[in-house]
């Protein structure tokens, strides 16, 4: 006797936090359709990203976000998944057709964190110290305050970042908040970096479900999770990236606030060597056209001739 199709197929990367995301997913859509959590099943899927973490590489060197998210798109439109669990800073501008997302859980910390066996702070590390990281937005922000420092590549998943680190491959790194509490692991952080000098990735801390945009089911399944102003807060950060990732590959950052139904976005992008920096704010209720306010004016402060030195990247 075949066995019942599961009440949704939810695909994800495997790695310790992806899977995390993925058991949360599971939970809240089974507590808010009185489903039990068996009946909803988890199917891991390698990506690109995954594959070329021992490479070291940026994302930037290798292909850019969808590296974390091509593989679970593909299975998404073939049928064999309903929904794709992502964090939503790994998620490209522009989604392959007939896929959407739909809804963003309710976000996490968005702050990076700073982490280290050594010293209790970015100040604290000796002159010409190693930091480990493979975000261009990481190294260049950490360059704007430390330019002593000499930037190694860093990736892998939070325990092999942190196993990197006994092993001293690095005198420090950063890590996003949000992952760490997800995991259990917020008692790692060394320090919390302030995020209006370390500005957090367009999207970070929160968890984008994206789905078939025909599957009607799977649409109104996950928009009863979604959570209104993190979709906002993205939404307004997700335009202002579009923008700029059509005329630059230099590092971004974004930091959003909502206060009484208004809304205001920061954005900065910066040199790799983190020498010169372009800050925009702006604050209004539409988030989409926020973003590209925002987005548009870094563009005409930095000026097509500071642009294009980095288009090749």
């Amino acid at each position: 006797m075949q066995s019942p199709a599961p009440f949704a197929r939810i695909g994800t990367r495997g790695s310790p936090l992806a899977l995390a995301q993925a058991r949360l997913l599971r939970r809240l859509l089974g507590a808010a359709h009185g489903v039990a959590e068996d009946d909803i099943a988890i199917e891991v899927i390698s990506t690109g990203g995954d594959r070329s973490q021992a490479s070291n590489a940026s994302l930037t060197e290798i292909g850019g976000k969808g590296l974390f998210t091509k593989e679970i798109d593909e299975a998404m439109l073939a049928g064999r998944i309903d929904i794709g669990v992502h964090s939503s800073k790994d998620v490209a501008t522009r989604l392959p057709e007939g896929i959407m997302l739909a809804a963003f859980l309710e976000r996490e910390d968005v702050r990076d964190a700073f982490m280290s066996v050594k010293v209790q702070s970015l100040d604290h590390l000796a002159e010409r110290a190693r930091f480990g990281t493979s975000s261009i937005r990481r190294a260049a922000q950490v360059l704007r305050v430390r330019p002593d420092l000499e930037i190694v590549p860093f990736r892998g998943n939070v325990g092999t970042r942190l196993q990197k680190l006994l092993d001293g491959v690095a005198d420090a790194t950063m890590l996003a908040m949000a992952g760490l509490n997800r995991l259990g692991e917020g008692h790692r952080a060394t320090a919390l970096l302030d995020p209006e000098i370390f500005m957090p990735a367009p999207a970070q801390g929160a968890i984008g479900l994206a789905v078939r945009s025909d599957d009607a089911r799977m649409v109104g399944l996950v928009e009863a999770l979604d959570h209104a102003p993190t979709h906002t807060t993205i939404t307004a950060e997700r335009a202002m990236l579009a923008v700029l990732d059509g005329s630059c590959r230099t590092p971004v950052g974004a930091l959003s606030r909502l206060d009484n139904g208004s809304l205001t976005l920061k954005g900065q992008i910066l040199s790799l060597d983190g020498k010169t920096a372009f800050d925009s704010a702006a604050t209004g209720t539409d988030p989409e056209s926020l973003g590209r306010q925002v987005g548009e004016d870094l563009i005409a402060q930095a000026g097509t001739e500071w642009l294009a030195q980095w288009a090749s990247l």
